[in-house]
């Protein structure tokens, strides 16, 4: 194979790919499952075609993949009409185990385009009309892309949702992934420490969360979310995206930052803490330890074969013995090329905790006069969570 271009950011080895072919291939003879197909059109929450391709699809762009039990990859993307490579006769550096990579121009917006790209797959899928086909990531793939199949030259074939083939692999972590999320957690570190460095009046809650993007592009990442809201210290709010973040900082603020992102590599971790544009009050440092508390009691719970739901329930009835709401949305979950990555720690989630997930812990809640809450990751080891991946302080952090 190719040496790999220098275009290329924290490029994923070739081994640590085959490795994951072999065992999503394994897996698909196991459950008869002919081909799998994905499409992604984001690299915050479309970590499939990132871990089949090591390529991220972004901006709105649809990436499609088209996986075979038994032959190379095809990519399917954005690109002129027309437009055929093969990479492993007429590569670049940046596409393995691809046999061809079909482009067209196709856009979202523009509601004419929807048969281009499943067109296109379907060139790739030929092979295996009549066959079995497994859809990877069904809530992110677009309705186009299968309607168009399942009526048109393949309404012979059998669909299957093959996420949880797929899931079951991808949210155990190998040492390489590992090392990138221990990457990820220090890169996290820096962009913390640079946007509360850069905290004074006058400033808005924007450029606290651009301040701490830059440092994160500059140290390897591609993307993610900076989550950042200012708030007087008796008004609590909770931390919100962009649109939300023109709020002027003033003199005894309290402000929340969450540092979600991609580190080198593309593995995500996240961050999250507190500052103080003066001095805590007693209430938040009270409510602070709390948090921290909350979060020993579900790290004690994440033991290898524990079923997500009881944590979640355990975690529920602690919260509510000690006069604290209930977390009703998401407060613990996996990571890795995706935001928010199985397992879920909630009741609706079927996964058990394994050995080599990639888990944050974020016990969050507002409750009196201040918004609580404390975010850092762990690796699941044999007898649970290792040592904190982020090295950031466990505190308030007071700007004088």
């Amino acid at each position: 194979m190719e040496a790999l271009s220098e275009r290329l950011q924290t490029p994923i080895s070739t081994a640590e790919l085959e490795r994951r072919w072999a065992a999503v291939r394994a897996a698909m003879e196991r459950e008869k499952v002919d081909v799998l197909l994905m499409q992604n059109n984001n690299d915050h929450m479309g970590g499939y075609v990132k871990y089949f391709t090591d390529l991220p699809a972004t901006n709105g762009y649809p990436l499609t993949v088209v996986f075979p039990r038994d032959d190379l990859m095809t990519l399917v993307s954005q690109g002129p009409f027309g437009g055929a490579n093969t990479p492993t006769a007429n590569g670049d550096g940046t596409a393995r185990g691809v046999k061809q990579w079909l482009t067209t121009p196709s856009f979202a917006s523009c509601n004419y385009t929807a048969g281009y790209d499943p067109e296109l797959a379907a060139t790739a899928l030929a092979p295996y009309a009549g066959g079995t086909i497994g859809l990877v990531g069904t809530y992110q793939m677009s309705f186009a892309l299968v309607d168009h199949l399942q009526k048109g030259r393949f309404s012979n074939s059998r669909f299957v949702d093959a996420s949880d083939l797929v899931d079951r692999i991808k949210v155990i972590k190998s040492a390489e992934e590992r090392e990138l999320i221990r990457r990820t957690a220090a890169m996290q570190d820096g962009a913390m420490r640079a946007a509360f460095d850069a905290v004074e009046p006058g400033l808005r809650d924007r450029d606290i969360a651009a301040i701490a993007q830059c440092y994160s592009q500059r140290n390897g990442s591609e993307n993610g979310i900076y989550l950042c809201a200012s708030m007087p210290p008796d008004r609590p709010a909770q931390f919100s995206q962009r649109h939300f973040q023109n709020r002027v900082i003033q003199k005894g603020d309290v402000i929340a930052l969450l540092v979600e992102d991609s580190g080198p590599g593309g593995m995500y971790t996240e961050l999250g803490r507190t500052c103080v544009v003066g001095k805590a009050s007693a209430e938040l440092k009270d409510e602070f330890a709390f948090a921290l508390l909350a979060r020993k009691f579900n790290l004690g719970l994440l033991q290898p074969g524990a079923p997500c739901k009881e944590i979640f329930a355990a975690y529920n009835d602690f919260m509510r013995k000690n006069g604290r709401p209930e977390e009703k949305r998401l407060h613990c979950h996996g990571q890795g090329y995706d935001l928010v990555e199985r397992p879920l720690i909630r009741s609706d989630e079927p996964m058990t905790i394994a050995e080599d997930m990639n888990i944050v812990v974020h016990p969050t809640y507002i409750r009196g006069r201040v918004m609580s809450w404390v975010c850092d990751n762990y690796l699941i080891e044999a007898r649970g969570p290792g040592e904190r991946l982020h090295s950031f302080p466990e505190e308030i952090t007071e700007l004088g």
